[in-house]
């Protein structure tokens, strides 16, 4: 007699798609591949995901819950501070995921959403909230808050380099395919992109917004 399959978990099932996205991005995740990476017929799949959008809210939701809100109203800006450096190493972590954590929202109500992808956003305006913000300014702060954040993700996920072996960094960017005359600007930073440190950068521009956001308060 065959040994018996062990039952998988829902869970399970959605640490491979994180697994399977991460390795070969978000194209890859389908109900055939997921379950050849499992080993299983992928119609019984269909019971632990009904669907590929169940699939990609299921993955969002494993990511976000690794981001740690802590609360500590007292110094609510800080703890903003260490939120973005949190997501931020989560996207390097898993940066095929970013583009579903910034778009997957605008195909969902909010109210409709899967409940992990919302703990974030209850967490933050407690924090908020706690910390002397009204319920809308709570709101506010939040909006201008993740606007900075994934708008910087996306944009250091996009500082890809086209050949790491050259030492010029025009060519090491590729920058030297673009016409001189069209993009001069551009090609005489080929240097500062070549040095773009994303941390820092998240650094100066939190420095700007949370200076900003505390005056709602006030």
């Amino acid at each position: 007699m065959p040994a018996r399959r062990s039952t998988l978990s829902r869970e399970q099932v959605m640490v491979a798609a994180l697994e399977l996205v991460d390795a070969e991005g978000l194209d890859a995740l389908t109900m055939r591949r997921l379950g050849s990476r499992l080993g299983r017929d992928p119609m019984t799949l269909y019971r632990y995901a009904p669907s590929r959008a169940d699939l990609l809210d299921g993955v969002a939701e494993l990511v976000l819950a690794q981001l740690t809100i802590p609360q500590a109203p007292a110094d609510w800006a800080e703890q903003l501070r260490c939120t973005a450096h949190d997501l931020r190493t989560l996207a390097l972590a898993h940066p095929h995921v970013v583009p579903l954590l910034v778009t997957r929202p605008l195909a969902t109500p909010l109210g409709l959403r899967p409940l992990g992808t919302l703990r974030p956003l209850e967490q933050l305006l407690a924090l908020l909230t706690a910390s002397g913000f009204s319920p809308v300014q709570a709101l506010q702060v939040y909006r201008a808050y993740v606007g900075f954040l994934f708008g910087h993700l996306l944009t250091e996920l996009q500082e890809v380099v086209a050949d790491p072996d050259e030492t010029d960094d025009l060519l090491r960017l590729g920058l030297h395919r673009l016409p001189p005359r069209e993009f001069p600007l551009l090609r005489s930073l080929a240097s500062e992109l070549a040095r773009y440190d994303g941390a820092a950068e998240l650094e100066r521009g939190l420095d700007v917004l949370l200076v900003g956001l505390a005056a709602l308060r006030g």
